[in-house]
């Protein structure tokens, strides 16, 4: 075997070893990249609400705090928050796969609510919590792992 046959041999399963991973990216399901929103175009008009709403969560004594215990994540209200007045959404977003997500409504009880374990799959998750207290609407974004 002379060095040009060596180079060849060399280039090619180079270029098979690269297909391979463009291959995998592209045709295997375990890899499938999928986006945040479906309707991203429609989200960014809304995009100014979701800044005043952090704005305003921003001005809150206390934050929202997320806890992992046995029982799943245990969410906390600021306490100057009336939980009886709380409405909104709790939602969970797995960008890895589009289907483990989930929404949950706020139903607190003594400024705290807990979403089961069972609902939810070990690894990242974007937890996106909108409530409204009388006319002031907040928002609280955040990666979480469980």
């Amino acid at each position: 075997m002379n060095w040009p046959t060596g180079i060849v041999i060399a280039i090619i399963s180079f270029m098979i070893f690269i297909l391979s991973f463009v291959y995998k990216s592209i045709a295997v399901d375990k890899y499938q990249h999928e986006l945040v929103s479906e309707d991203y175009y429609k989200d960014e008009l809304h995009y100014q609400e979701e800044i005043n709403k952090l704005n305003n969560a921003r001005t809150l004594k206390k934050d929202v705090e997320l806890i992992n215990s046995s029982e799943g994540i245990l969410i906390k209200f600021p306490e100057n928050i009336e939980g009886d007045q709380v409405k909104g959404t709790i939602s969970f977003q797995r960008l890895s796969n589009k289907k483990l997500d989930f929404v949950e409504e706020i139903h607190v009880k003594g400024h705290e609510q807990l979403i089961p374990g069972n609902k939810i799959v070990s690894g990242k998750w974007i937890v996106k919590i909108e409530w409204q207290n009388g006319d002031e609407e907040y928002l609280f974004k955040e990666s979480w792992f469980y």
